[in-house]
């Protein structure tokens, strides 16, 4: 793809690359290379590093969070039905954030050099390369950075005893899209459910990329009108 007389070299390292391709940036990321074997991002070794993390990683960091977190709520006097309804709430929160996140930041159309680098960063990389094995799940570092205003916003809007909980509800419910994203390109499902979900998010990135912005369902999808129609709907318009 050539854009003012720039083209993108697969073969070198690609974040710093891909913001001089201004206005055609959109159109560039969004014709995905189906290969599990990931670009290369930076030239430095400790950056490229970074960016690259197992799925596993993302329990096994953040799970004893939560269940800590849920543990404070506990020694502060909340009830097992209290703290099972806190957490169930924070996975509900989380879902909302899923979908907005998902629709308003991470598909925010870009042409600056600076504003395609961090999209590309952030999300781009991601419809670009869809089967990078390495880049599905968010890099532990950035997150510990995001649930810091999380956590300062719970503290705010709710009760001492109450933030723990609800907070470890929400990365409960974070640790779950995570890992339910990473089934959803490299797993096999064979019920219908996770059959089904894996088609709808594989619709997002290789059919209809401006609906579908749901991972672990497609709740808000329905709610905010971004479901997208079936292949059948389609054809009969």
């Amino acid at each position: 793809m050539v854009a003012q007389d720039f083209t993108v070299d697969l073969d070198k390292p690609l974040v710093f690359q891909v913001g001089h391709l201004g206005e055609q940036y959109e159109e560039w990321v969004h014709q995905p290379i189906v290969s599990k074997e990931g670009p290369r991002f930076f030239e430095s070794d400790f950056w490229e590093f970074l960016t690259r993390t197992v799925w596993w990683a993302i329990p096994v960091i953040w799970l004893p969070v939560v269940c800590y977190s849920i543990s404070i709520s506990f020694r502060m006097g909340q009830k097992i039905p209290q703290i099972g309804l806190l957490v169930v709430s924070g996975i509900f929160v989380w879902t909302l954030l899923e979908y907005s996140l998902h629709r308003f930041l991470f598909h925010i159309k870009t042409k600056s050099y600076w504003g395609n680098t961090m999209h590309y960063l952030l999300h781009g990389c991601h419809h670009k390369h869809p089967m990078d094995g390495l880049r599905l799940v968010f890099p532990p570092a950035a997150t510990a950075i995001l649930l810091v205003p999380f956590w300062n916003l719970l503290k705010h809007l709710t009760t001492p005893s109450t933030t723990p909980a609800l907070f470890g509800g929400g990365l409960l419910g974070y640790v779950m899209y995570d890992v339910t994203h990473y089934y959803l390109h490299h797993g096999q499902p064979s019920k219908e459910v996770t059959k089904n979900l894996k088609k709808y998010h594989l619709n997002h990135h290789f059919r209809i990329q401006d609906k579908g912005f749901g991972i672990t369902s497609a709740l808000w999808d329905r709610v905010f009108g971004t479901l997208p129609q079936s292949k059948a709907a389609e054809k009969t318009r």
